[in-house]
């Protein structure tokens, strides 16, 4: 479940963004498929990839995954 949320967040952005599943991955240095496995929710992100995500995207963690926000 939680792996369905990260996957759509960052779907989102990455759309948001104008990036290609093609050109992220390229950006990110990974394949397309280890995209695709964590868009469509079937693995989580290392904690590296999620650096590299964030830091492409150019968001803050919690908004790719508000459930991860501390109240």
């Amino acid at each position: 479940m939680e792996a369905d949320i990260w996957g759509r967040r960052i779907r989102a952005f990455r759309k948001l963004k104008g990036y290609t599943q093609e050109g992220f991955a390229k950006e990110l240095e990974v394949s397309v498929s280890a995209i695709g496995e964590v868009e469509r929710g079937n693995r989580l992100p290392t904690r590296d990839l999620l650096e590299k995500i964030i830091e492409v995207l150019g968001v803050p963690e919690e908004e790719l995954n508000p459930s991860k926000v501390k109240k």
